[in-house]
C-alpha cells in the first residue's frame, strides 16, 4: 500500500493501450492513488493541466505525438515527476527521455512491484521540500552539509570529484542519473558521452572505497547502456 508520504497521490496515465491503462488503474487504485488516464499524446497534455497530477506514467510510443514532445510539452510549464515506459530494446529513447527532464523509467514487459517501487521513489523525492542534510543507506552516511562520508562509523576519504560524483548519485538516490547528466555535473559542459570512461574509472574509485564487494555493487549500480543509479540500503 502507498506510504504515508504517498497515499491519495494523483497518477495520470498516458498509454493508447486500453488493457495497459485498465491494468495500471485497478493495481495502482489498490496501492491508494488516485488514477486519471488518457489515451492519445494531446488528451495527456490536456490532462496533465487540467488534473495537476503528482506524477505521470508516459508511454513513449503513443499515435500522434510522440512521448518525447509530450514530455517536451509538459517540461514546459510543470516539474511533475514522469516516469516513461519504453520498448525494451530502445536504450536511446530511455536516455533522451531522462536528458529531456524524465524522472526515471520501465522497460516493457514490466512487472508491477517494479513499476510501484518507482512512483513510490520519485513521489518521496518530489515531496521533500529541501535538500536531505544527510543521506543514508545502510551503513553509509553522507553528510553534504559538512561534506564528510563515513562507512561503519569511519571517515571515508574522497578526492572533491569523488565527493562531487557521490553526491550527484545520492541526492537523486533510487533514480537513474545518465551519463551525460553525471558528466556535466561533475565535470562541466565541456565534457560529453564520449567521455564516458571519466565515468567509469570514478565509478570504479568509489566502488572500491564504499561497497562491501565491489565486483557485485548494491550501492552503486550500473543501467547498461544508460547510466547510474544509487540504492538507499536498510
Amino acid at each position: 500500500m502507498a506510504n504515508e508520504t504517498t497515499a491519495g497521490a494523483r497518477i495520470l496515465v498516458v498509454d493508447d493501450e486500453p488493457q495497459i491503462r485498465k491494468l495500471l488503474k485497478v493495481t495502482l487504485a489498490a496501492h491508494g492513488y488516485a488514477v486519471h488516464e488518457a489515451e492519445t499524446g494531446q488528451e495527456g497534455v490536456l490532462q496533465a493541466s487540467m488534473t495537476h497530477p503528482d506524477l505521470i506514467v508516459l508511454d513513449l510510443g503513443l499515435p500522434d505525438l510522440t512521448g518525447m514532445e509530450v514530455l517536451g510539452r509538459i517540461r514546459d510549464w510543470s516539474g511533475v515527476p514522469v516516469i516513461v515506459l519504453t520498448a525494451k530494446d530502445r536504450e536511446e529513447d530511455k536516455i533522451a527521455a531522462l536528458d529531456a527532464g524524465a524522472d526515471d523509467y520501465v522497460t516493457k514487459p514490466f512487472g508491477m512491484g517494479e513499476l510501484v517501487a518507482r512512483i513510490r521513489v520519485a513521489l518521496r523525492h518530489t515531496a521533500k521540500s529541501a535538500e536531505e542534510p544527510v543521506i543514508r543507506s545502510g551503513t553509509l552516511t553522507i553528510d553534504l552539509a559538512q561534506r564528510i562520508v563515513e562507512s561503519g562509523g569511519e571517515r571515508v576519504k574522497l578526492t572533491p570529484t569523488e565527493y562531487d560524483l557521490l553526491k550527484a548519485l545520492a541526492s537523486n538516490a533510487g533514480k537513474v542519473v545518465t551519463q551525460r547528466q553525471l558528466l556535466r555535473q561533475v565535470w562541466g559542459n565541456q565534457h560529453d558521452e564520449g567521455d564516458s570512461h571519466y565515468l567509469r574509472i570514478y565509478i570504479g574509485h568509489l566502488r572500491k572505497k564504499l561497497e562491501e564487494d565491489p565486483s557485485q555493487p548494491r550501492l552503486i549500480v550500473t543501467e547498461p547502456g544508460v547510466g547510474y543509479r544509487f540504492l538507499i540500503q536498510e
